[in-house]
């Protein structure tokens, strides 16, 4: 055969072999770490891990999560039972043959005590109560680090009324009752439903733990007014305008309202959803707190009326979980499982 021809050229240079020439074995190449590539960005998976666990240590969106006003209560509680303890045993050796009754009230077979506080309904007084002395303990028990203040929140610079503020008002924190009284003034005016109060609980410490800054006696009042003014747009179907909040607080500026409203949602990064475990959780936990504190709900007898509500849901209840049974039963079922009822007949002697 002559020479050959092709059609298609090509650049690359031709290799050369002769008749002894080896082919090197493969020899891979080290793999560069992210220091010698230059380049040390995180991987996505690293962050959602990351995100996912800081998740699990906020209390306000992860249901697993203790509470913040909970720990913080623990403390005074432990020291008021062991006060408690100390000033009982010093009365029984000071009072040995004239010790008091302890009055409190128990359930019995003819008598079931219940409080009407449930849930889905909880009690608006009481539970303006607990989530008042929740704030007084975030208050009481807060880290002083230095943290900052910030401005819109701080009352020396955007105040709720034109009485002067005194200079050592950062030095004294509100009693529960002002703390209260405070609250309870806004939702009676306001109309606002006890669920509210539980969100704006949840909402304060979602502030507190987001934006890194602690509750003190200068910033209480407009943290509080932040997240009641929040909440109350989120959970009530009829929400109350930052304007009838100006008729309440007479001395404040619907221009203030709405800055306040704009930087809370900020720092809470417009996340605004309360899971119904997050939610049902900060309600127990403020019944525990109450327990703790001598803060119990008020018990009544349970009544034939109550009863007969409660007789109802129940069986709301059950109706709803047979469909669920019956959608989820399977089309063939063993025989194993079949059991027939026989009736005997009863002898009566």
């Amino acid at each position: 055969m002559g020479n050959t021809t092709s059609c298609c050229v090509s650049s690359s240079p031709k290799i050369r072999r002769n008749a002894h020439s080896r082919l090197e074995s493969y020899r891979p190449e080290a793999e560069l770490s992210r220091e010698d590539t230059g380049c040390n960005l995180q991987h996505i998976s690293d962050r959602e891990n990351m995100d996912d666990l800081n998740m699990e240590y906020n209390p306000s969106d992860h249901p697993r999560a203790s509470t913040i006003f909970l720990s913080k209560s623990q403390t005074d509680v432990r020291e008021k039972r062991k006060s408690i303890y100390i000033n009982h045993l010093t009365h029984i050796s000071e009072n040995k043959h004239h010790t008091a009754p302890v009055r409190r009230e128990y359930s019995s077979c003819s008598t079931i005590l219940l409080d009407d506080s449930t849930v889905s309904q909880p009690n608006l007084k009481y539970t303006i109560k607990c989530v008042a002395l929740a704030i007084y303990y975030h208050i009481k028990n807060r880290e002083i680090d230095g943290r900052m203040v910030l401005d819109i929140f701080d009352e020396k610079l955007h105040p709720l009324t034109k009485l002067e503020i005194p200079a050592d008002y950062e030095k004294h924190d509100p009693e529960q009752k002002q703390i209260y009284r405070f609250v309870r003034t806004l939702f009676s005016a306001a109309q606002l439903t006890a669920e509210c109060a539980i969100v704006t609980l949840v909402y304060l410490e979602r502030l507190l733990t987001y934006a890194e800054i602690d509750i003190c006696p200068v910033n209480w009042k407009r943290i509080v007014l932040g997240a009641i003014l929040l909440a109350s747009k989120v959970w009530d179907d009829q929400a109350v305008w930052n304007v009838d909040y100006c008729q309440i607080l007479k001395d404040i500026t619907v221009e203030d309202m709405n800055e306040l409203e704009r930087q809370f949602l900020e720092l809470l990064q417009f996340n605004i959803n309360v899971p119904s475990s997050v939610y049902a959780k900060y309600y127990f936990d403020l019944r525990s707190m109450a327990k703790a504190n001598n803060l119990s709900f008020p018990l009544e007898p349970l009544s034939r009326d109550k009863a007969q509500k409660l007789e109802a849901i129940s069986r709301l209840c059950d109706d709803k979980y047979k469909d669920l049974r019956k959608a989820a039963k399977k089309r063939s079922v063993s025989a194993d499982n079949l059991t027939v009822v026989r009736w005997n007949p009863a002898i009566i002697s």
